[in-house]
């Protein structure tokens, strides 16, 4: 067999360019989520700025690249082959851990994740050195990993986390003394002055700070070094003059102006930083292999001193994967969903929570009220009330129609998410800090959104368990990546390239079954029929939302049924635990539209309220047909899960008489509903009532079962709870029919009235 490195790093090339991918579309989160969040500009040009920050941010990240050669373990200690095993455990990781998350729509760091990797494999690789070197032992571990550097590093990403919502929440809180609410009604001068800071901080940090460690910074030295206060000091007074003439005589916004400079150039710190974090590693084991090559020595004796030096990076390698990543912006749908959960935290307004609520978020919350209690009691009244004033959001008068067009929060928070975060972001660059991109603007997004009290008692116990979750996938997130790549270094120096091999084939399985998880689940929530609620409802817009809601359930609660009866019958408990999932999904889905209630009634026309009883009647129907087959699946998975008795055969053939019977009159049901043929629900109710005997029958049939042959009493336990559910479930669905009958019926008298 030829080189086996060669198709290493082959492997590792391929793998660069999918980590790309899925790095990037976990990141995006990063510098999209104000400009998007706040609709200060049209989405075509923020992906434009962002995409040109990217590329400038590429170009400017190589002296990020030491960190990924060099910065977590120490790399004389290690040979070539086994530098090589490192470098493919930790790309292999890297890729199945962020599309994970990637999947599940949540924002994990991708530097926190190299970082773990690196350390995982690097210590892995170094106990089965130690191990087969009898003159060492576990003490000996620091002279192979970078102990200082990596504590360094960790520490920074931990204190940025704190640094990062503390500055947040700081510096909104005072931008919002000085602007409030109505931002558009302050002087001019003080948007103008605003803009002056916002500017030059981006431009100082980004343009200045962000160039150290690049090829070009030696030919501008001369001109930066030593200067910085006058740099600072002119470019405040000419942005402030260059606002001020903006907003006087072409009357431009300047806060748009800010957060398109923000998205520029915190895209450009994203990519700056982060781009070690996909290609880093790839680009060292290139440099390890030319290295090798020229030495003539054999891979397992060749030490890898090499990297400690400093490699000048390939700026058309830089520019290609600065390319691969603009075009994951554009066309990731992953990216989409990771975006919704960082704007869905931090949002202004009311709405559906993504997140449910845990004992931790209800007692961070009673603390904060109980500390907010104690501030107010201490701080003067006067001054109080004048606070107040300046976060008294205004009553903005608008059609029904687009109410909820409204943006997530206003251009005075996107403006600080952006101000704040690239000024933290550039600070750790131009250190060679590889501070987490994510931690810092989703921490900095989450402290302006609790200094701009977008965290009421109506989401805050919501949005506090949505902060945790991300949070505990953070931590998650270095575990996984140091346990899992540390498990890949140790079958992969076992296996060589037989093992890398088979942990490949596992990537492209393991990410397929992802992609054709996500698809489904992206197939099932267009399905929802979900309220729209940009859409004015009218009184028939009501009777189509509801119709498709009943046909939907009515369907679901079909197939659940037959499910759970012919899954009994074989005693299948993987069956019912796979359906009583299915169960509750159908209840949580009810649930969100009995929570969305409020929004639908807030939607009616003025001539359609009279509907809003009806809705909320059908919705409560919907809820007991939905808490009558959780009951019965969930009694049925129970019985089964404990081992008891089989049901009897007579049972079980009463019970495939029933669903048969329900079977046909939910087809009825669905198809009514769907094709809007309402006068066919009197033969549905006349299906009931002889549906409703059976069941009877049934119920009288298992009394004289127990008196004559029946010795199960948690067969009867189960068999009566199946019978007097469905009899419930009939009564529900029924009740529903009349209510809808009789809506139906009064609608159409309106009409001919009219």
């Amino acid at each position: 067999m030829g080189d086996p490195y060669i198709l290493m790093l082959v492997a590792l090339a391929v793998l660069a360019s999918v980590d790309l991918v899925v790095g990037v579309s976990n990141d995006a989160v990063n510098f999209l989520n104000s400009a998007i969040g706040s609709k200060a500009l049209p989405v075509k040009k923020i992906m434009i700025i962002a995409s040109l920050g990217v590329f400038f941010g590429a170009v400017s990240s190589s002296g990020m690249m030491e960190v990924a050669r060099k910065g977590i373990f120490v790399p004389s200690e290690f040979y070539f082959n086994e530098i090589m095993y490192i470098f493919m455990a930790v790309m292999i990781t890297d890729i199945l851990l962020l599309d994970v998350f990637n999947s599940l729509g949540m924002p994990t760091s991708t530097t926190v994740s190299i970082v773990f990797e690196l350390l995982g494999a690097a210590v892995a690789m170094a106990l089965i050195k130690i191990s087969a070197n009898d003159a060492q032992t576990f003490a000996n571990l620091g002279q192979y990993i970078n102990s200082d550097k990596a504590l360094q590093i960790i520490f920074g990403i931990l204190l940025s986390v704190v640094v990062a919502f503390s500055v947040g929440a700081i510096v909104q809180y005072f931008s919002r003394l000085i602007y409030s609410f109505n931002f558009e009604q302050r002087a001019s001068y003080i948007s103008a002055i605003f803009g002056g800071f916002a500017i030059t901080a981006i431009t100082y940090f980004i343009f200045i700070k962000g160039l150290k460690g690049t090829p070009y910074y030696g030919d501008i030295e001369h001109l930066i070094e030593g200067k910085t206060v006058w740099i600072i000091l002119l470019s405040f007074i000419a942005w402030t003059i260059l606002s001020q003439v903006l907003i006087v005589f072409f009357k431009i916004n300047v806060l748009k102006l800010i957060i398109g400079i923000g998205t520029f150039s915190l895209a450009m710190a994203f990519s700056g930083n982060d781009l070690v974090n996909f290609i880093g590693v790839p680009v060292a084991a290139w440099n390890s292999y030319e290295a090798w090559q020229a030495s003539g020595v054999d891979a397992d004796s060749f030490p890898m001193g090499v990297l400690a030096q400093k490699v000048p990076s390939n700026v058309w390698l830089l520019l290609v994967a600065g390319g691969v990543m603009v075009i994951t912006l554009w066309t990731s749908k992953k990216a989409k969903t990771v975006i919704e959960t960082g704007i869905n935290l931090s949002r202004q307004g009311e709405g559906h929570e993504k997140f449910q609520p845990n004992p931790m978020s209800r007692i961070v919350v009673r603390a904060a009220m109980g500390i907010n209690y104690a501030f107010s009691a201490l701080i003067p009244g006067k001054t109080l009330k004048f606070i107040d004033n300046k976060f008294q959001k205004p009553v903005i008068e608008l059609s029904k129609d687009k109410t909820y067009e409204m943006p997530a929060f206003d251009m005075v928070r996107a403006s600080v998410n952006l101000i704040v975060a690239g000024i933290l972001i550039s600070i750790g660059t131009s250190l060679k800090l590889p501070l987490s991109t994510t931690y810092v603007t989703f921490m900095v997004a989450m402290g302006t959104s609790l200094a701009d009290r977008a965290w009421g008692r109506e989401s805050a116990v919501y949005r506090v368990a949505g902060v945790i979750n991300v949070i505990g996938g953070w931590f998650a997130t270095a575990i996984i990546a140091f346990v899992t790549a540390a498990t890949f270094a140790y079958l992969i120096s076992l296996g060589g390239i037989a093992a890398v091999a088979m942990l490949l084939i596992l990537v492209v399985f393991l990410m397929g079954k992802n992609y054709i998880s996500y698809s489904k689940k992206n197939k099932e929530v267009k399905k929802q029929r979900l309220i729209n609620r940009a859409e004015l409802i009218t009184i028939n817009g009501v009777i189509e939302e509801s119709s498709d809601h009943i046909s939907e359930v009515a369907d679901r609660v079909n197939k659940l049924y037959t499910n759970v009866v012919d899954d009994l019958a074989k005693h299948d408990l993987n069956k019912l635990r796979k359906t009583d999932k299915h169960v509750g999904k159908l209840n949580d889905e009810i649930d969100d539209l009995k929570d969305g209630v409020f929004y639908f009634i807030k939607s009616l026309d003025d001539t359609s309220v009279q509907a809003s009883r009806f809705y909320i009647l059908v919705l409560g129907y919907l809820q007991d047909v939905a808490q009558s087959i959780s009951y019965i699946s969930r009694a049925s998975y129970k019985h089964v899960n404990n081992n008891h008795k089989n049901l009897k055969k007579g049972q079980l053939k009463d019970l495939k008489v029933i669903d048969n019977q329900l079977t046909a009159i939910l087809d009825k049901v669905s198809a009514v509903f769907q094709n809007r043929t309402f006068e066919q629900l009197d033969e549905v109710l006349v299906d009931k009532k002889e549906l409703l005997i059976d069941v009877t029958s049934s119920i009288e049939k298992q009394i004289d079962r127990i008196r004559t042959d029946e010795t199960s009493p948690k067969n009867t336990t189960l068999y009566f709870s199946i019978l007097l559910e469905t009899k419930d479930l009939i009564s529900a669905l029924m009740n529903l029919l009349q209510t809808y009958e009789e809506f139906h019926l009064s609608t159409k008298q309106q009409e001919e009235l009219k």
